[in-house]
């Protein structure tokens, strides 16, 4: 229920296992919250009016709902390559990654020579960030003589960093520019699942060069409509414009199929996003808050990048959550020429939407249009095994894929018992089941 991209790759992956699949969404387009919308559907939404002239023509558009880069050799890519479905889209890198620092704008470094150069740390500060670099990209889990004497399991990050002899200005960077951590929460935790994000994003950023994540041409609704399509390839069957009017449970509260209307499926088990269930299978885990942007020039401080993608760390405007800023246009396919799309998002700490976007928005310049959305994020109550619902939790207000990832992971392994191959190379390109 529900053609969010989590809902159409669980589908797709089922459907390959030879399930026969009912998918069924509300609305009439694909990718739910997760949908990519022309400028009239856009404004329709918003209930904005009349389309401005100045945005150009509508089919120049595709203006993503929920936007997200994906992160080049992470869990998302891995899953595309796997069932082929990159075989329907086409990728393109983003141009640069950026931080905030002292009101500044300053590029993540994609090369050791940028690294040297960068104003982000001083001379001596950054002989000790390379020689950590040096060290995580040697790691490996498996090969305890890798390890340099240091358990990665007990020892917390915080003395990972101080062990390297990095001042928290240091630390702050790397964890949310790079390990892409979105509060300090992470500091006092065993460091090896810091490191391996870390890795991943050094990894990826060494596929490309410009920055670690790529976007496809067209926006993000082709992702759930590449699963969709395998879906359907394998026998699935699509319903849109089909809301589920009740959940049908057995006497022993085990979900048994779906009525819409006076219409009946009959289903071992139900599978879809919090919006499609009973408020006591769900609890609200928060708020985020997304504000998309039409300007008409590219992001001031980003080297006029056609695409860029900006984390502001928490603390450095005393703040818990971590504000994501990132802006794509036509290079992307996604708007017409000469218009850029900017998104700036964060999870609310207070009641007031504006003023927790506000340091992103003034990074941006002159705002043409702007729409913003407050949205209640959920997650499931119980795991699925009991009453055979098995529940997405809605996706974060980080500007990337990578713990959207985790619960797809998580809501494979509950729907089938088993864990989901992500052994692949993400550089491979001949990957199949």
């Amino acid at each position: 229920m529900g053609t969010g991209l989590k809902e159409c790759v669980i589908s797709g992956l089922l459907s390959v296992k030879g399930k026969k699949v009912l998918h069924v969404d509300r609305n009439g387009y694909y990718g739910a919250d997760c949908a990519s919308l022309n400028l009239t559907n856009l404004f329709e939404k918003f209930q904005a009016g009349e389309v401005p002239s100045y945005l150009g023509s509508n089919r120049d558009y595709n203006v993503d709902l929920i936007p997200k880069f994906i992160m080049a050799c992470g869990n998302l890519t891995k899953m595309l390559l796997h069932t082929k479905v990159t075989r329907y889209l086409e990728f393109k890198s983003i141009d640069g990654s950026y931080v905030y620092k002292g009101g500044k704008v300053l590029k993540v470094p994609a090369t050791p020579e940028e690294a040297l150069r960068s104003p982000l740390m001083g001379l001596f500060e950054k002989r000790r960030f390379r020689k950590f670099l040096i060290y995580v990209d040697q790691f490996k889990e498996d090969k305890p003589d890798t390890y340099e004497g240091l358990n990665l399991r007990v020892m917390t990050m915080r003395q990972l960093y101080e062990h390297f002899g990095l001042v928290p200005e240091s630390q702050e960077f790397i964890s949310h520019a790079m390990c892409l951590m979105t509060d300090e929460a992470h500091l006092d935790k065993p460091a090896l699942a810091t490191v391996l994000e870390l890795q991943t994003y050094c990894y990826s950023l060494a596929r490309y060069g410009t920055s670690p994540y790529i976007y496809p041409v067209y926006g993000l609704g082709g992702l759930p409509e590449g699963f969709s399509r395998l879906c359907a390839i394998h026998g699935g069957t699509f319903m849109l414009n089909r809301d589920v009017d009740e959940i049908v449970f057995d006497s022993n509260g085990k979900a048994c199929g779906v009525k819409s209307g006076n219409e009946m499926a009959k289903a071992k088990m139900v599978i879809g996003d919090p919006s499609y269930f009973p408020r006591d299978k769900i609890r609200p885990t928060g708020q985020v808050v997304r504000c998309i942007c039409f300007l008409n020039h590219s992001i001031p401080n980003t080297n006029d990048n056609e695409s860029a993608q900006i984390i502001i760390p928490g603390p450095q405007v005393g703040r818990k959550n971590d504000i994501f800023v990132c802006s794509v246009s036509s290079s992307h396919a996604v708007s017409a020429r000469g218009i850029y799309i900017a998104i700036v998002s964060t999870k609310m700490e207070t009641g007031k939407p504006e003023e927790e976007v506000a340091p992103g928005l003034a990074l941006l310049g002159h705002i043409m249009q702007r729409f913003t959305t407050v949205a209640t994020t959920y997650e499931p109550i119980g795991d699925g095994a009991e009453d055979q619902c098995f529940i997405s939790s809605s996706f974060d207000g980080t500007s990337h894929f990578e713990s959207d990832c985790d619960d797809l992971l998580s809501l494979y392994k509950r729907v089938t018992g088993e864990e989901l191959d992500m052994t692949i190379n993400a550089d491979s390109v001949e990957a199949d089941y």
